[in-house]
């Protein structure tokens, strides 16, 4: 998987094909919200087995049913497709 930094052009355009993603502090950034903090728990549960096997490992947040992710390569100081390809798996397993 490329792991290069993504210009700001190509991340605009990226995002257009990604659903409910956005920029945020020059991380791709998504909030969560599920009817209890076990089903939050149970949705981080599966990302976390999703990113280990990319070895590529989200910035995030829980509070009760809330779950915020944030994406980012840090190797390559930006987004990279590793981030876009870990986001789209994130919203497939919310289609499941």
């Amino acid at each position: 998987m490329n792991s290069e930094k993504l210009s700001p052009a190509n991340i605009n355009k990226k995002l257009l094909e990604l659903e409910h993603w956005c920029l945020s502090d020059n991380k791709l950034q998504r909030a969560f919200v599920f009817a209890d903090f076990v089903e939050a728990f149970g949705f981080m549960s599966r990302v976390a087995l999703l990113a280990e096997a990319m070895d590529h490992h989200p910035e995030w947040s829980n509070v009760y049913n809330r779950v915020e992710i944030y994406l980012t390569t840090h190797d390559a100081a930006g987004i990279t497709e590793l981030d876009f390809t870990l986001a789209g798996k994130i919203n497939r397993l919310l289609a499941e």
